[in-house]
């Protein structure tokens, strides 16, 4: 097995760059055909979005912007390229919303990730990932197919059945949720049955070391992903396993929370996507998950940006006092002072009431001019304290809730 995917890994920015310039304004254009953009994108010059930074002045799309679209124009919304009727499959995530599903050649893009985890010809899968209504089982199949492996297509559930099968059948990989692997393990133990699996392709939940470490020591390499269903594969941990990689038929930027504002490398933020799928073109697609942007390549040699991995959910409403307070309204502050770097809400409790704290990072600025823009802006009065630049925690929290709910 060559060490790469294909030669789009170990691209010079430059080359990357020069195929981003030619391939964006494309995408963009067809997005600008489709009814379910709607105004969205008029007035949009597509050739001139030619890099990530412009990209940054095009409007976010949000899950519930699909939902919206999708209930006006079922079951697609308007946002694909093709009829319904086209696609392999369509399925359905909570919501409801539903979603494409293609059967061309690494149509998921899984395959660059079932590749970093050394899966290939000669391998079998045992796929744990749901086949029914939601797409997870047939974006990891769609991924073993196009590096040549074999799939037992398990699904979740009888792991009886599925201990057996991975050894009578001689399963070498496991695709699945983090934890889901060590049920099948142990039940294997259990009934005295030898295993050989030795890679594992796992997501959908939180891989925690201790839990590596287990897989490790039983002989097993665990590596990570992060996939939605609208979007495929966003990135991949390699065998370097320092972050993970950006695939190369998405754009990832990482934006302040109920914005689409970008925010420095390190800073954490909400995870904004762009797809260059032709069949079905999202753009600046909002995951509502924060993560952020590392320096630097990775060891492996793969040269595209790497993000830190979930780092958490971005949208963080909460109510107070039977009242929403939503990022984008923590966002209108910021942006109605120039002074102010960022801002946090924190909900606690005093006795039996709540209160609501706004702390601004400022280098001084108007204490009574900052309490009358809360309440303006976020329909409430709270406390308001100034703090040095750099005192709020770099996690992506625009809204804090400290209260007990127990």
């Amino acid at each position: 097995m060559s060490r790469h995917y294909d030669e789009l890994e170990t691209r010079s920015p430059e080359a990357r760059a020069g195929a981003l310039a030619r391939d964006l304004p494309a995408q963009i254009a067809r997005a600008q055909t489709l009814p379910g953009y709607g105004d969205r994108l008029s007035g949009v010059d597509a050739a001139r979005v030619m890099s990530v930074a412009a990209l940054a002045d095009l409007p976010v799309l949000r899950k519930s912007d699909l939902g919206a679209a999708q209930a006006g124009a079922a079951p697609l919304g308007g946002l694909t390229t093709r009829p319904a009727a086209t696609f392999a499959h369509v399925f359905q995530s909570p919501g409801p919303i539903y979603e494409p599903g293609g059967d061309a050649h690494d149509w998921w893009r899984m395959g660059r990730f079932l590749h970093a985890c050394g899966i290939g010809p000669g391998d079998i899968v045992q796929n744990c990932f749901g086949y029914h209504l939601t797409p997870a089982g047939m974006i990891f199949e769609n991924g073993a197919r196009a590096v040549g492996a074999a799939v037992l297509p398990a699904g979740t559930g009888q792991t009886e059945l599925q201990a057996r099968a991975a050894h009578d059948i001689g399963v070498t990989a496991y695709a699945g949720t983090p934890d889901y692997l060590k049920v099948i393990l142990d039940r294997a133990d259990e009934m005295g049955l030898p295993l050989k699996i030795a890679k594992a392709a796992v997501g959908g939940g939180a891989l925690f070391p201790s839990l590596r470490r287990e897989y490790a020591d039983r002989g097993i390499e665990c590596l990570q992903c992060y996939a939605t269903a609208d979007l495929g594969n966003i990135a991949f941990e390699s065998a370097a396993m320092e972050g993970l990689i950006v695939d190369e038929g998405v754009i990832v930027e990482i934006v302040t929370p109920g914005t689409g504002d970008p925010v420095p490398p390190g800073e954490v933020g909400e995870v904004v996507v762009t797809t260059l799928n032709p069949d079905y073109p999202l753009i600046r697609f909002a995951t509502g998950d924060l993560s952020a942007i590392m320096e630097g390549a990775s060891p492996c040699g793969r040269t595209n940006i790497r993000i830190k991995g979930w780092m958490g959910r971005a949208d963080q409403t909460t109510k107070f006092k039977g009242m929403f307070v939503r990022p984008e309204q923590v966002a209108a502050l910021v942006a109605r002072h120039d002074e102010i770097a960022r801002a946090r809400v924190i909900a606690s409790r005093e006795g039996e009431s709540d209160v609501m704290t706004v702390r601004i990072e400022a280098e001084g600025g108007d204490e009574t001019a900052y309490a009358a823009s809360v309440a303006e802006l976020l329909k409430l009065k709270g406390r308001v304290e100034i703090v040095p630049r750099g005192a709020l925690p770099n996690d992506g929290k625009v809204i804090e809730d400290q209260r007990e709910y127990d």
